[in-house]
């Protein structure tokens, strides 16, 4: 499958049913190839590009848990350690002995999400320390006490990554889009960042950057700006735990070959047994620590990968796929938000997409070795 293969695929399963309005895709295997291609139109005309920049709303969750494994691992703190010791807006809520490994695993007893920036829109003040809290206190009423050793049972919250951030930057002392930076991005090589860092870094930012919903509270076309309400109201243009890092499908493969690489052994940026430690199955369903398995029967994987495939989506239309034992990594970035969220076509597209990248990325791996 070549670029202009690609780019047809993203016109027939994204522009031509009105997924998205612009899109990129492509897949990379472990030994360094990548096909990248893209479909769709900017605001003005402008044509989207394999360098276009998207919001990678919850894509960002998997990144901000090997910033917190590279962390663990430099002796900064536990994963084991209690959200309370290292969030003082944790202490005396019902999340203060609940640990950052069972938040990072969606199995701290959270709701899946409360609208913490409510007050923002309605004109007061934003107050963090308050929020925060709230969120620590967003105890399940099933969930009762202390929690289990493995948790309990997985519901996704970004409540929990949004404390995962805050206690990050709270034990380091450093804004979270500082910590990915020096922990992920700038080791592997990579160009993903918050608003505030690319617009440092890019002249051309936000117009490289692929728009998001109209929203009336924020002052229309939100652009160059995270989309999720609670991370924007938390980290203005830096980074929550759960959402605010921008990133072009370059990007995005480039962290899922790192990551395939730290698997087989053969990385100085991640030890296997910290990466293993994030994926390995766990009571209750499929989702991991900073990722999400293959569920069985309908996935958004799609059917081609092996039930090894892990990976992770973004509400804006965004997701990543790694199958370790195709050895190769599988990304498609939409805004499917713009100009509203009440778009659901992203759903059928996705395992179409990622079947098609995960077959063509077979096509140029080695034959295996005759016996």
């Amino acid at each position: 499958m070549t670029a202009e293969d690609i780019c047809r695929l993203l016109e027939l399963h994204v522009m031509t049913p009105g997924v998205a309005p612009a899109a990129t895709a492509g897949y990379a295997t472990i030994s360094g190839a990548a096909v990248v291609g893209a479909a769709g139109v900017l605001p003005g005309g402008r044509a989207a590009t394999s360098e276009t920049m998207f919001d990678l709303a919850s894509v960002s969750k998997p990144i901000v848990a090997c910033t917190a494994v590279r962390l663990a691992a430099s002796g900064a703190f536990e994963l084991e350690t209690p959200l309370g010791l290292l969030l003082p807006q944790a202490r005396g809520t019902c999340s203060q002995q609940v640990t950052l490994e069972l938040l990072l695993a969606h199995r701290g007893g959270l709701q899946a999400h409360r609208s913490l920036f409510a007050p923002v829109f309605a004109g007061r003040a934003f107050q963090r320390d308050r929020a925060l809290a709230s969120a620590a206190n967003a105890r399940r009423p099933d969930c009762i006490g202390s929690p289990p050793a493995e948790g309990f049972a997985p519901v996704y919250s970004d409540l929990g990554y949004l404390l995962v951030g805050a206690a990050l930057e709270a034990t380091m002392n450093e804004p979270l889009d500082a910590l990915v930076a020096r922990e992920v991005a700038l080791p592997l090589g990579l160009g993903f960042g918050s608003a505030r860092q690319l617009w440092r870094r890019m002249a051309s930012f936000p117009s490289q950057v692929a728009p998001t919903e109209v929203s009336r509270p924020r002052g229309g076309v939100v652009r160059g700006a995270v989309h999720d309400e609670n991370a924007w109201a938390f980290a203005g243009h830096g980074a929550a735990g759960h959402a605010g890092l921008f990133g072009a499908v370059t990007d995005v493969l480039g962290f899922g070959q790192a990551l395939l690489s730290a698997l087989r052994g053969e990385s100085a940026w991640l030890p296997r047994a910290s990466l293993e430690r994030l994926l390995r199955p766990r009571p209750g369903g499929t989702l991991r620590a900073g990722f999400d398995g293959k569920s069985e029967g309908a996935s958004s994987a799609g059917a081609l990968c092996s039930q090894r495939a892990f990976g992770h989506l973004g509400f804006t239309g965004t997701s990543l796929w790694c199958d370790p034992e195709a050895e190769s990594a599988t990304a498609l970035l939409t805004n499917r938000v713009y100009p509203t969220r009440e778009n659901p076509r992203i759903r059928a597209a996705r395992p179409i997409i990622h079947d098609a990248l995960f077959d063509a990325a077979k096509a140029v791996l080695p034959a295996p070795p005759n016996p």
